[in-house]
């Protein structure tokens, strides 16, 4: 074969390959890139997070006698437990979270029964356990092995998933009705709510009948309602949420609504700066908590709130990556349902904070005080990492890039890297 003919043949292979020969396109391409992806905006959203919340809940704990920090610090301690949670969690392989499933619903199971008994109360809501000095809650653990459960099951279950019997057995009942009927006995429609999230995506993704849906939603709505119209408090915030004139009354029923709005009205274009929010000072309650979203609009105005809704995209976008990517339906499943209860319950919380839907006590995943939360998140997001890792050359572009202690000696000079090599040798 000649020259030209080979150069001729060259240049039309890159023609044909067009647009992907493009440097831009061909790093988004890179099996790396669904792991950098949910790590850059995980540890984006957790910084971003510890910010807001020591700028959040800085005057409320002077006003209580308390360190401007503290809250800080222990939303600190939560966030490197749940970085170690996520780093563990990242190097397991897929086979060990589908032995894992099982034991972790169960585990989450007894401590939800161990709640009604012995649980705390607070905001209405009995949905903590004590164990000493640590207080956590359950159901934050229950959506991890709600996820792997349903992954476990319907993955087995591939070519009956058309059969209602087998969409209903065993994940709808007992396992899904079980942790849902626990949450709802302490009270926390919020949390039960986010649940019916999890397990809509896991039917979904799974392939269940259109007829599963339409009972499944009818079921669940006759649920809210139930549990709207049985309390009073319930019936209350939905009453108002809807009255208009309420909406103007920042003293009464719908002052916390109120005065989120004031918050991100405050926050204009660009904001009042950072750490200069007005409404954290007593007037919104919860600002560190399910209102930090009102915050960060009052303090750093449109950027801050678009830079959280970009990072949640991002992250939402790398879980379609992963989740359209994989071959494995184990991981098709648990990943979409991880993508969905993330999502879901930021939705939740912005809609709240914004107006669009009532409040029910639901946290910003990531970036509310909290650390049952932010612990769970984080091993969820460990979880989407192990996943990630386990793409085709991903695991094995990570082993082969050298280790941080390595890339820090690099820049050191040649005199001091042989230091340690002399002593060895002598």
């Amino acid at each position: 074969m000649s020259a030209t003919t080979a150069d001729e043949k060259a240049g039309g292979s890159a023609a044909k390959s067009g647009p992907r020969s493009l440097p831009v396109i061909g790093k988004l391409e890179s099996p790396l890139t669904t792991y950098y992806l949910i790590l850059g905006a995980t540890s984006t959203l957790v910084v971003f997070g510890l910010i807001m919340v020591f700028s959040a809940s800085s005057v409320e704990a002077l006003l209580a006698d308390e360190a401007s920090y503290s809250v800080f610090l222990r939303q600190l301690l939560f966030a490197v437990l749940g970085a170690v949670a996520a780093g563990v969690a990242s190097r397991l392989d897929v086979r060990w979270w589908k032995r894992l499933a099982f034991p972790t619903m169960l585990v989450s199971v007894v401590l939800l029964a161990a709640v009604i008994p012995f649980g705390k109360t607070v905001n209405g809501n009995r949905n903590w356990l004590a164990l000493g000095p640590l207080q956590f809650q359950p159901a934050e653990f229950a959506k991890v092995g709600l996820v792997l459960v349903g992954a476990v099951v319907f993955a087995n279950k591939s070519s009956r998933i058309a059969s209602l019997l087998h969409v209903v057995l065993p994940y709808l009942v007992p396992i899904a009705t079980v942790v849902i009927g626990l949450i709802l006995a302490g009270h926390d429609l919020g949390t039960a709510i986010v649940m019916l999230v999890i397990v809509a995506a896991v039917l979904l993704v799974a392939g269940a009948p259109k007829r599963v849906f339409a009972l499944g939603g009818a079921l669940a709505a006759l649920g809210v309602g139930l549990m709207v119209t049985g309390s009073s408090n319930r019936t209350s915030r939905i009453a108002n949420w809807l009255d208009p004139s309420c909406q103007a009354d920042p003293d009464g029923w719908c002052g916390q609504s109120v005065h989120g709005m004031y918050a991100l009205a405050d926050g204009g274009w660009w904001g009042v700066g950072l750490g200069a929010s007005k409404e954290k000072w007593e007037w919104l309650s919860e600002a560190h908590n399910d209102f930090i979203f009102a915050i960060i609009g009052e303090e750093l105005g449109l950027p801050g709130t678009l830079m959280i809704l970009l990072l949640f995209s991002i992250l939402a976008w790398a879980c379609f990556r992963l989740v359209s990517r994989t071959q494995d339906r184990f991981v098709r499943i648990a990943g979409f349902g991880i993508m969905a209860w993330l999502l879901g319950q930021a939705v939740i919380n912005i809609g709240a904070v914004i107006g669009l839907f009532p409040v029910i006590g639901v946290p910003l995943p990531l970036v509310s005080a909290g650390g049952s939360s932010l612990v769970t998140t984080l091993l969820a997001l460990g979880i989407l990492l192990s996943f990630a890792r386990n793409e085709p050359g991903c695991r094995a572009l990570l082993d082969a890039r050298p280790s941080m202690i390595r890339r820090s000696l690099a820049v050191l000079p040649s005199r001091v890297r042989s230091a340690p090599q002399r002593r060895r040798s002598r």
